[in-house]
């Protein structure tokens, strides 16, 4: 069977593909209770084993790691970056392992249930923030490729969000309104995609996010305020006593309604009787600068006309879990208007959305553009400086295959070429200089027949030097981004046997 999986900072929710429905897989916890999501949790039990999703939940283990996710947006995010799990630390490529084989247990349990054989892998179209570099897409693949799936593909989750706004707003879109954006406001990150739909094939246009925004924010914005006012020093909490605190904020931030005045929280340690009340008005003037961020990462998408009334933008729609806040809809609706529409689903619109990606008979197709660029630092004047060249940049569109394929090619002018590769955000106006970077890998390629079969280690220890004889070997240089927004980079050196390739952010 084909499934759609989000797999979120806070909650994991997968869709199955049924003949043209896309509806949640439920998921049964140890009580026998059903729920339409996982927790993205993972705890320890008394031996030191993993526990993950409800069984996490319900062993009250004190050693316990929330929105793990966001580990995987840093910039230097590896399998071997440690997650804190209480007093100790596991690999994130261990903890992203068993997490992942909690879900597709799940999906082999469905899959029983509708009589599919006991050993068939679930095929999986996987969401990753439309900001994800390498290093994230790869990481997650990996998880759930070992966890027994067939990954058939990766989706940006705004991108996905949009095939579900169309299959069930396709009214509001015409020949004068053929444009959507995404406000993908989730537990720990926010994207905001605008796309063109021209029929069932849906064009990205522009791609801006924020790596570090999201639900997890607003919890600790009322969970301070809630501290402040019961008069006690938040810094002086231990960090099992404020995680312990962040969920009872996140479940009562959940509960907010749009008539809802007042917000209690329980600040107590076991028997003790220690509850705060914030005023939802409080807690919204504190969260206000949150959304307005948001709204900001929004402005170059939306242009001058704030109001969207000339634009050929159908609506604005708000999925991600922490968009169920009213106070989003509010703040959108008073600058965009009419055209604001919520997700009815907002915690499963992007598992929707990437179910209709997986299935063969829904003929929606996309066109997707590159979040964030790809470039290479590299050495220049004998080792004593270094030039930055922008390979592929942000917005760029793939081509009809799903790939981003860019080639250099150069005479060498040193004995040894020493490259780092990075993803980049956007290039300074003024200076051309990348912002908001993540490194991706450095790769070490002799130029000089001579060195020829040296390794890494080996290379290191050459000193850079700039050839006295004058333009050296023809060097083609090319960096290929595959659909999942994976890239590699194969660099050829004429005259010098072997080639280098390299899965960058692996």
């Amino acid at each position: 069977m084909r499934f759609g999986v989000d797999f979120g900072t806070t909650r994991t929710v997968a869709a199955v593909v049924d003949r043209g429905n896309y509806p949640v897989v439920p998921v049964v916890d140890p009580a026998g209770d059903s729920h339409d999501y996982l927790p993205s949790v993972v705890a320890l039990d008394g031996a030191g084993g993993l526990l993950t999703g409800w069984e996490a939940v319900f062993s009250e283990s004190t050693a316990q790691a929330r929105s793990f996710k966001r580990l995987l947006g840093g910039e230097h995010a590896t399998g071997q970056t440690p997650v804190r799990i209480g007093s100790t630390t596991r690999p994130l490529g261990e903890v992203l392992a068993a997490f992942a084989a909690d879900v597709i247990a799940t999906l082999r349990a469905h899959q029983r249930l509708a009589g599919e054989p006991e050993d068939a892998a679930p095929e999986i179209m996987l969401g990753v923030p439309a900001h994800a570099g390498s290093a994230q897409r790869l990481l997650t693949i990996d998880a759930f490729a070992r966890a027994g799936a067939e990954v058939i593909g990766l989706v940006n989750e705004p991108s996905a969000a949009a095939f579900e706004y169309t299959h069930r707003h396709g009214t509001t879109l015409n020949s004068r309104r053929s444009s959507v954006i995404v406000y993908d406001l989730g537990g720990g990150t926010f994207d905001a995609t605008l796309l063109r739909i021209d029929g069932r094939v849906h064009h990205v246009e522009h791609s801006l996010g924020v790596n570090r925004l999201g639900g997890d924010d607003f919890d600790e914005v009322l969970l301070d305020r809630a501290l402040g006012i019961a008069g006690r020093d938040g810094d002086a909490l231990g960090r099992r006593v404020r995680t312990r605190l962040l969920e009872e904020a996140r479940t009562a931030k959940e509960q907010i309604k749009p008539q809802t005045r007042r917000i209690v929280l329980d600040l107590g340690e076991g028997d003790d009787e220690d509850v705060a009340v914030v005023p939802v008005k409080d807690f919204y003037a504190r969260a206000t600068p949150l959304v307005e961020r948001t709204l900001e990462v929004l402005a170059p998408i939306v242009g001058t006309d704030e109001t969207l009334t000339d634009t050929d933008i159908a609506g604005v729609y708000l999925v991600g879990g922490a968009s169920a806040l009213p106070l989003v809809p509010r703040m959108l609706r008073e600058r965009f208007g009419r055209r604001v529409h919520r997700s009815p689903l907002p915690t499963a619109s992007t598992a929707v959305g990437l179910a209709i990606a997986a299935d063969p008979d829904s003929d929606y197709a996309l066109r997707d553009r590159m979040a964030r660029g790809i470039g290479v630092f590299r050495e220049t004047d004998a080792g004593r400086a270094v030039s930055f060249d922008p390979l592929v940049a942000p917005g760029l569109e793939a081509d009809e295959d799903g790939f981003v394929r860019v080639t250099r090619r150069y005479r060498a002018a040193h004995n040894v070429g020493v490259f780092r590769y990075v993803e980049y955000s956007a290039l300074d106006a003024e200076n051309g200089t990348p912002g908001d970077l993540s490194l991706l890998a450095e790769v070490t390629v002799p130029f000089d027949p001579a060195l020829a079969g040296a390794d890494a280690a080996q290379l290191a220890r050459v000193r850079v030097e700039r050839r006295a004889d004058g333009p050296g070997p023809l060097v083609e240089e090319t960096v290929t981004v595959d659909p999942d927004g994976i890239a590699t980079v194969r660099i050829a050196v004429e005259g010098v046997d072997g080639v280098v390739e390299a899965t960058v952010g692996r």
